[in-house]
């Protein structure tokens, strides 16, 4: 009888250890909105890693962007609903314990169909950036004999600079519209989850808390618009209008 009840003791003091821990508490509103940045972002500098040297080689080869051209046209419209089901499927073919994993497979994804969808506007302003430099300035440079390493640090990525940011605005404001609509088609943790949990909730209040999130949604999409305007700016030396 005593060893049943310092059993009985020992499992209510786990328990009541469990209930009070960080990972039994539920994430806060505020939780979810680092969780959905986090994940924007580092779909965002996956997409620019990839977006920006391609688009290099495009604007300076035409070969090369001939050959990106039909690529380039065939996944670009392709919808994030369609992506989703795809990087899932794929991630999970490599992540088979998603318990031992350093990162969420859901995270991964979300992440992953967000850097597919806005690499595109990125890939195209930085091949129309690269091909439209003067010519006089790449002249200049074969007859210094630059190498291509201080012909593209020196010459090409300066000149480009500014349609390669409006690139990249454009692309983030696309992947944080796709990351909330993989966030709610996924279950994957984020304010996108948070606006399809109070729709299941049916609840008049829960249905309230669901317009606030989508109206943050709208504000932190806004804000981080103004953010790239304020960077495209400090980096367009012509003096040519930003535009809104």
């Amino acid at each position: 009888m005593f060893l049943l009840a310092q059993q009985i003791i020992q499992r209510d003091e786990l328990i009541n250890t469990i209930a009070k821990s960080e990972f039994a508490k539920p994430p806060t509103f505020f939780d979810q909105i680092w969780t959905s940045l986090k994940c924007v972002f580092t779909g965002f500098f996956i997409a620019t890693a990839i977006a920006i040297p391609i688009g290099i080689f495009c604007g300076m080869s035409r070969v090369f962007m001939a050959s990106m051209t039909p690529l380039i046209s065939l996944f670009k419209p392709v919808s994030p609903i369609v992506w989703l089901p795809i990087v899932f499927f794929i991630v999970g073919a490599f992540i088979t314990k998603p318990e031992d994993a350093w990162i969420q497979p859901s995270f991964l994804s979300s992440a992953i169909t967000v850097a597919l969808c806005s690499l595109w506007p990125t890939l195209v302003n930085t091949a129309l950036g690269v091909s439209a430099i003067d010519q006089d300035h790449l002249n200049v440079a074969r007859v210094l004999r630059l190498g291509l390493w201080d012909r593209l640090t020196k010459i090409v990525i300066p000149s480009a600079l500014p349609l390669i940011f409006t690139g990249l605005r454009i692309s983030l404001g696309v992947g944080w519209m796709v990351l909330i609509a993989a966030e709610l088609l996924s279950s994957s943790p984020g304010l996108g989850k948070f606006v399809w949990d109070m729709f299941n909730n049916g609840s008049s209040a829960t249905f309230a808390q669901m317009f606030v999130a989508c109206g943050f949604v709208g504000v932190i999409g806004l804000l981080l618009d103004r953010v790239m305007i304020v960077l495209q700016r400090m980096v367009s030396f012509d003096g040519a209008p930003t535009a809104l």
